[in-house]
């Protein structure tokens, strides 16, 4: 998934009059302004009342589900392979938002605050904080994509990681 792929995509999704925010390494390489990696996916958060929109959007361009785990997260791919992992988030009055998680007493928590903007080739983006994006990259033994995000984190903001 290339910088021109991830603003195609919320380019589309805008149009479509529908909410998202990049998280994942697409998330962490627009808060700090620049690519760092190659990515294989984008990773979209979405407020889960406008799903039919973002699928009809995403439909019309050419991707097809290719994975369902709802009500936790869906993944649609196009037929050359680019894909987004989606994750319907359902808001509270304050601005905070919670998403499915395996364990359905716990689900992960989004709080108002985390929901900011970076940057991808210049554009602004919406996506997730620094600090929302560590809150995802715990309770789980890390990939090396994993080590390299959260080493770019330390690095442009100084925060402290899980690994």
């Amino acid at each position: 998934m290339t910088a021109e792929d991830v603003l195609f995509v919320l380019a589309l999704l805008q149009r479509a009059e529908v909410d998202v925010w990049v998280g994942g390494g697409w998330g962490i390489d627009a808060l700090i302004g620049g690519q760092t990696r190659d990515h294989r996916d984008l990773d979209l958060m979405h407020r889960q009342e406008q799903e039919a929109a973002v699928q009809g959007a995403l439909s019309a361009a050419g991707f097809v589900q290719s994975l369902n785990c709802r009500p936790i997260r869906f993944v649609v791919t196009a037929a050359d392979g680019r894909e987004i992992d989606l994750h319907p988030l359902v808001f509270a009055d304050d601005g905070s938002a919670v998403q499915a998680s395996p364990e359905p007493h716990r689900p992960f928590t989004y709080p108002s605050s985390c929901f900011v903007t970076g940057t991808v080739h210049r554009a602004p983006v919406p996506c997730l904080s620094a600090q929302q994006q560590v809150y995802f990259h715990q309770g789980y033994e890390p990939s090396e994509r994993d080590r390299h995000d959260m080493a770019q984190l330390r690095r442009v903001f100084g925060i402290a990681t899980h690994f």
